[in-house]
This record gives C-alpha cells, sequence and structure tokens, in this order.
C-alpha cells in the first residue's frame, strides 16, 4: 500500500483535490446553495403515467407516450425493471410497469394517440415483463403476485398494497370495477385517520407514519368496490367524507405528498378510480405530476434532497477546517439563512411533529426528519466555526430548538428514528444506528455554542446531556459481532440482505471513533483502496470516500497508536483508488446506494462528489 506521505503529498493528490472542490463549489444554484438531481424512476414513471391515464388519458395523452416510450427504452434484457437504470430489476417495480403499460395497451380513449411504432413496443414490452414476472412468482394469477409480495413486504403493507391496488386498478386482476378483482388487495383501515394523531400509536394502522394519505386513498376505493357489511362497514361509511377531508387537510399547497411522485400517484389513482377523478386533492396531485416529469418522460422518486444535500456539502468543505476558504462571507450568509428558513416552526400536519426539525428538502411537502435535522444543525455549526464569532441568538435559538427536537425524538432504547417516536414496529418508526451517530455528531459539532444561561437555554442543554448516555449505549448494543452497523436509508443490491454496513459504520465511526467499527472498516477495504457495500463487494465512490473520511478521522484523533497507523495507511490507499477513479477529481458516475420509502433505490448526482470532497478535505488534515 502507498504511505501516507507519498500520496498526500503528491502532484495527483493536489490536483484531485482542487478539482472536486471545484466541481462541488460549480454546483451550486443561482441562491447559492445546492439542489442536486435525483435519479429518474422507472417506478415513478409507472405510478405517474396511471395516475394520469385514471384521471383523463385524452387530455395528457402526450405525457402518457412520453413515458411509456422511457419504459419501453429502460426495461433490462431480461424483461425486468430496477427501480434506477442502474439497479437490478426487482418484483416491485416490475409488476408496476408490467401493469401500467398493459393498462395504456387496453385504454381505447388513448389507442387513437399512440403511435404505431409504440404500440408495437408496448405489445413486445408487455410480454417479456409478463415472462419475467412468471419467473418469480410462478404464474400471473392474483394469489401468486400477492403472495410474493408478502414474501418481500411481510406484515408492512405501506408498499405491498399500493402495488396491488395498482395493478388492480390496471385491470391486470380482471374489471377494476368488479368485487373479484380487489379479493387479493388487502382492506386497509382508512377509518382510523379519523381519530385524533395522537392516537395513532395506540392502534394498528398497518402502515408507517409517513403513508396517512395512501392509508385513506388506498383504503377507500377498495371500500368503493369491495364495501364491507356490519357495523364495521358502517363505520367505514361515517369516515368515508371526514378522511377525505383529512385527506385534503394535509396535502401540501403544491400537491405533492412528501414531494414523492409514487405517493401522489397512488392517492390520485384511487381517487380516479372510486369516481373522484375532479376531486380537489387529485386535482392537485396531477398539477403535481405534471410538473415533475422530466424532459425525457421520466419522473424521480422525489423532487429533490435539496436539505441534505446543501447540509452535506457544507460538511465536506468543512471537514479540512478551511470552510472560510472555499467559501466567502456572502456565501456563507446565503447558505445560513436559506438554512434557517427551511426549519419547521409549526406542527407538521401530516405526522404530527413537532416545531424545531427540518426536512430533506426546501418545498412544501417534505417532512421534519432526524437525519436532516441533525445535518442542519452541523451545517449551522460549520458556518459559525468559519464566521470565528457567536453564531448570534437567531442561529443559536434555531440550532437549539433542532436539539430539543432530536432529544425529544428519541426512542425508549436511546437510539433515534427517522419521523417520529413512531406509531408501532414498522420500519421507519424504530430507531436508526446512523441517525442516532448523526445526532451525536451534531450535539458535539454545536457544543462550543452550547447556551449556559438560564431558562429554556439551560433546559435544552440538560436535554441534550440526557441524550448523550443512551445514544450510546444503543449504538453499543445495536453493534454486530463483527464490529458493524446497518443503516436504514442506505444499502447495496450486491450485499446479501442489501443492506450497506459501510455506510451505516462509516457513519458511526465518525461520530464515535469506535475502534471495532474501524476495524471493520479497515477489513472491508481491498487491497487497491476501494470500498464497497462490505467485505468483497465491488467498490464505488461513494462508499471508498465514506470509508476514508471516517478512517481519516480515526488517523487524526483515536487514542490507540496502533490503530492510528493502520487507519493512515488505509486512507492513503482509498486516496489512491478515488484519485484513478475519479479521472483526478473530474468523473463522478453514481451507484444506486440510496434507499426511499420502502426500500426504493435511488441515486444522487452530488453523493458521490460531495462524499469524495469530504474523503480529501479530511485525508489533507492529517499531520505527516
Amino acid at each position: 500500500m502507498p504511505t501516507s506521505s507519498s500520496i498526500l503529498d503528491s502532484d495527483a493528490f493536489h490536483a484531485t483535490r482542487h478539482a472536486a472542490l471545484a466541481a462541488l463549489l460549480a454546483r451550486r444554484n443561482a441562491a447559492g446553495h445546492w439542489v442536486g438531481t435525483l435519479s429518474s424512476s422507472a417506478l415513478s414513471t409507472a405510478t405517474a403515467i396511471n395516475a394520469l391515464r385514471l384521471v383523463d388519458s385524452s387530455v395528457h395523452a402526450a405525457r402518457l407516450c412520453a413515458g411509456a416510450r422511457w419504459l419501453v427504452a429502460t426495461q433490462l434484457p431480461d424483461g425486468s425493471w430496477g427501480d434506477t437504470i442502474a439497479s437490478r430489476g426487482n418484483l416491485s417495480t416490475t409488476l408496476l410497469c408490467w401493469a401500467s403499460l398493459g393498462g395504456l395497451s387496453g385504454s381505447v380513449d388513448l389507442a387513437v394517440d399512440l403511435q404505431v411504432d409504440l404500440a408495437v413496443a408496448l405489445a413486445a414490452t408487455v410480454e417479456r415483463a409478463e415472462d419475467w414476472i412468471r419467473r418469480q412468482t410462478g404464474s400471473l394469477q392474483p394469489a401468486a403476485i400477492a403472495t410474493a409480495l408478502a414474501a418481500i413486504y411481510g406484515r408492512d403493507r405501506t408498499f405491498s398494497v399500493p402495488i396491488l391496488t395498482h395493478v388492480a386498478l390496471c385491470g391486470r386482476f380482471g374489471d377494476p370495477r368488479r368485487a373479484e378483482s380487489w379479493r387479493v388487495v388487502p382492506q386497509l383501515p382508512f377509518e382510523l385517520a379519523a381519530l385524533p394523531q395522537s392516537w395513532f400509536r395506540l392502534v394498528d394502522m398497518q402502515v408507517v407514519s409517513y403513508a396517512l394519505p395512501a392509508l385513506i386513498a388506498i383504503g377507500q376505493v377498495r371500500h368503493s368496490v369491495t364495501p364491507t357489511w356490519g357495523p364495521p362497514g358502517w363505520v367505514r361509511a361515517a369516515a368515508t367524507q371526514p378522511t377525505l377531508r383529512t385527506l385534503a387537510a394535509i396535502q401540501p399547497e403544491n400537491g405533492g405528498y412528501l414531494e414523492a411522485t409514487p405517493l401522489t400517484s397512488f392517492v390520485t389513482m384511487s381517487l380516479a378510480g372510486m369516481g373522484l377523478a375532479r376531486h380537489p386533492v387529485a386535482s392537485r396531485g396531477v398539477e403535481f405530476l405534471t410538473r415533475s416529469q422530466r424532459p425525457d418522460g421520466s419522473w424521480p422518486i422525489d423532487t429533490n434532497l435539496a436539505t441534505w444535500v446543501t447540509t452535506q456539502s457544507v460538511a465536506a468543505l468543512a471537514t479540512g477546517g478551511r470552510l472560510e476558504e472555499h467559501l466567502g462571507p456572502r456565501e456563507r450568509e446565503s447558505i445560513r439563512e436559506w438554512l434557517l428558513g427551511q426549519q419547521w416552526n409549526r406542527i407538521h400536519p401530516s405526522t404530527g411533529a413537532a416545531a424545531g426539525g427540518w426536512a430533506w428538502t426546501d418545498l412544501p411537502g417534505g417532512v421534519p426528519d432526524a437525519d436532516d435535522t441533525s445535518g442542519a444543525v452541523v451545517a449551522l455549526a460549520q458556518l459559525a466555526v468559519a464566521e470565528a464569532r457567536d453564531p448570534g441568538d437567531e442561529v443559536r435559538r434555531a440550532a437549539e430548538a433542532g436539539l430539543d427536537w432530536l432529544a425529544k425524538l428519541a426512542n425508549r432504547d436511546g437510539g433515534l428514528p427517522t419521523f417520529c417516536r413512531g406509531w408501532g414496529r414498522l420500519p421507519f418508526d424504530t430507531s436508526c444506528p446512523d441517525i442516532t451517530a448523526h445526532a451525536l455528531r451534531a450535539v458535539e459539532c454545536w457544543s462550543p455554542f452550547r447556551a449556559v444561561t438560564a431558562g429554556l437555554e439551560r433546559e435544552r442543554d440538560m436535554s441534550w446531556r440526557g441524550m448523550l448516555a443512551p445514544a450510546q449505549r444503543y449504538l453499543a448494543n445495536t453493534q454486530a459481532g463483527d464490529g458493524s452497523w446497518c443503516p436504514l436509508w442506505f444499502g447495496n443490491e450486491h450485499h446479501p440482505e442489501q443492506a450497506n454496513p459501510t455506510y451505516g459504520t462509516a457513519r458511526v465511526v465518525m461520530a464515535t471513533l469506535d475502534p471495532r467499527g474501524a476495524a471493520w472498516l479497515l477489513a472491508c477495504m481491498g487491497t487497491d483502496g476501494g470500498v464497497g457495500g462490505g467485505p468483497g463487494l465491488p467498490p464505488t465512490i461513494e462508499e471508498t470516500a465514506l470509508t476514508v473520511e471516517a478512517l481519516a478521522r480515526v488517523a487524526g484523533e483515536s487514542p490507540d497508536a496502533g490503530l492510528r497507523d493502520r487507519a493512515a495507511v488505509a486512507v492513503a490507499s482509498g486516496v489512491a483508488w478515488l484519485i484513478d477513479h475519479t479521472a483526478a477529481g473530474t468523473y463522478f458516475p453514481t451507484a444506486p446506494i440510496g434507499l426511499y420509502f420502502a426500500k426504493l433505490w435511488y441515486d444522487e448526482e452530488l453523493y458521490p462528489l460531495a462524499f469524495t470532497v469530504a474523503a480529501l478535505e479530511s485525508a489533507a488534515k492529517l499531520p505527516d
């Protein structure tokens, strides 16, 4: 392996670092922050064109054809689709694409608008998809498809029921107006949405907290075709209008629930399927979908991750302790004011989250979450450090409110969930190691500015202190036997369990310097310096850069001299790999390591770039 001095003093290192820094700074928008670009999604495109078809296929014919052409062009050779064009095929996305394209080809209203070549291509594409699905499920019968989905998602119906609903509305289970077509679609208890939000965690909602819009709309469309009889049916009939009002009340002003194309599409298609295509919620959903379609006909999984990629970019630029060299006073002020403007200062209407948190996006469909709140607090602290002065009352109040929000979010096990303390035991409502570690990092970064005056500030200071020990115990209790941690929001398709212990372990090591975690990262690095989602897996820029950043912190701060030396050698090897595989900081291909809601894969163009900048900046900070 190369030595630290030979690589970090080389012209290649300095050239790569300079080019990567310049590239990251150039990705800012006109307002001075980062927005990024999420990958196009076959799943999103399939759900969007089905929603628009059911609302009005004639009005949206051009959009439907454009979306269909994109799906035809991106079908994998084996007949399946993955969540991104770089992803492996999977059953969920393939079912949605197969159903949507079949629905288009069978639409009488749309038939005259389908160009001859597209109609022929649709037939061949649908046939290849059917062959692939049969190989996975045994047949195209509804029961076989439902059984296969249940094996994937288990008790969590957050995504399995919407998929079955989508397939039913496309007519793939028979006439969607007839009850027998809905027999394999479980009835979601939409009537529970009429209860006060504070009661949700006490009842079996069957979906995670963010999916309330789908619970209502999908539950109602099935009930409209296959009504429940007896007292339960009376309750559902009485709850129909109140829950439709709830659906309208929690819809963002731009129509996009969570800024998510699939969730908004599921709501819109369900309303259209029960004869409410002109309902205000459906109309706003259509407006969101038509605005979100890309020029190539596709849709992304979400509009943007502007808050997340901005805080990650600030953190990357600040990693070397020279943020003020990369961003001037006005640029720092612009980012700081923008971040302050993204904080939620009221209770969120959808999840009931308290004021004080940040969402992943600057758009109205975002929901406050722990990872982005931690990221915002870290960024505000790093911007304050660059100013070399007190951050001021406004910034202090915002950061302390964010830390207070995190402290109150903590679960009984000491860890932090994503959105709220949870309605049950479904994934996004339970604690997560990387999110918990990020909160510890936020406390660490803000500690120099911690208020010590009387009153609310002191109370919040104590709440932060009270969060630390339980969070550390949670991380100790969830560490795997080999020293690693698995995250919730990131994965790797090459991993046997589609997990990404590299991401999770790197985030925890950055926050704690855990020696066993660091040793696991060292063992995960290949002989060429590249790192994948686990030992022996194909390396990516994202995972290599995260590992380098974590090990650079270990090399600079670990009390174990031997571990410091091994980490420094690994940092040099990882840096050499990054120099080679980014073409000296000029080439940043993405890998689909991001996991969106319901295990949907995505990639983000800024991840490899921002992570590489953080890795190189952290390496540059190491002593000789």
